[in-house]
């Protein structure tokens, strides 16, 4: 059975060279993008899902999410809330890291947090993640449950006239709407959402693109499950109809962002030290 050969410590230097190709900041999927082509990671590994029972990221994004995390807080990377990624002064000036070195630092840190009462991402491969709970209720909601939450996304992110025009066996659902920009631009859209725990392949965007051809002016496809590489290249090959494509993660980001069954709590935590010298001068 085919698996992922890198471990999360072991793509720390390539997400630092895929920034320095980037010009020194990315989004996610244009550092995943960059590490892939980086150590020419096989297509077979690149479609095997972290879980394939719910479906949503890939192995290796989840393993780039995990070394993302410690290199932010080994100081050499650090992150927007627009979600994109920068090397920081520390990391503009070293030409790699010690991987070992930036996991015995973390894991130091995230052990004092811990001790001192604050809340610690767990270690990678043992976080239950809301991302893999909220794509497993998607998957569990009734079929007229997931067209409503469908239709209410698409509203909230811009859309106006949403219509949802059939059903598909897989549990998904096919519409248009009109996307407004602005208040002065405005694109008709064929939608597909599809309840699916694997990869969505290129076939089935040709499929979609044949027909929403005439139709419309965008595409955009929505699955709870992933893309394989191919799919995104067919999604954007020259000289057809661009597709837009939102896999199971972003699509739960953007329930997320949008607060749509999803909330957010910050948590403020008290850390106290002892000043012993303060004593000692008494």
């Amino acid at each position: 059975m085919t698996s992922v050969k890198y471990t999360y410590d072991e793509l720390m230097n390539p997400v630092l060279q895929a920034l320095r190709f980037l010009g020194g900041s990315g989004t996610n999927e244009e550092i995943n993008d960059k590490v892939a082509e980086l150590l020419k990671i096989p297509a077979d590994q690149l479609e095997i899902l972290h879980n394939p029972e719910k479906g949503g990221m890939t192995e290796i994004e989840y393993r780039l999410m995990w070394t993302r995390t410690y290199l932010k807080r080994f100081g050499v990377i650090s992150n927007s809330t627009r979600g994109v990624w920068a090397l920081t002064a520390k990391g503009s000036t070293v030409e790699s890291v010690d991987e070992r070195d930036v996991v015995r630092v973390v894991r130091a840190q995230l052990k004092k947090d811990k001790q001192e009462g604050a809340e610690v991402e767990e270690e990678p491969n043992k976080k239950i993640e809301w991302q893999e709970e909220l794509l497993d209720h998607i998957l569990r909601m009734s079929p007229s449950g997931f067209e409503r939450l469908v239709q209410r996304l698409l509203r909230e992110s811009g859309f106006i006239q949403v219509e949802v025009t059939g059903q598909s066996g897989d549990g998904g659902v096919d519409g248009h709407g009109i996307l407004r920009l602005g208040g002065l631009l405005s694109f008709h859209v064929i939608f597909q959402a599809k309840r699916w725990k694997g990869a969505v392949g290129a076939s089935q965007v040709r499929d979609f693109r044949g027909a929403m051809v005439g139709r419309a002016d965008k595409g955009l496809l929505i699955t709870t499950g992933a893309f394989t590489k191919d799919a995104i290249k067919e999604a954007t090959r020259d000289g057809a109809p661009a597709i837009d494509l939102v896999d199971g993660d972003q699509l739960v980001e953007k329930l997320k962002q949008l607060s749509l069954g999803v909330s957010v709590r910050k948590i403020e935590t008290e850390q106290i030290s002892i000043d012993h010298d303060w004593f000692a001068r008494l």
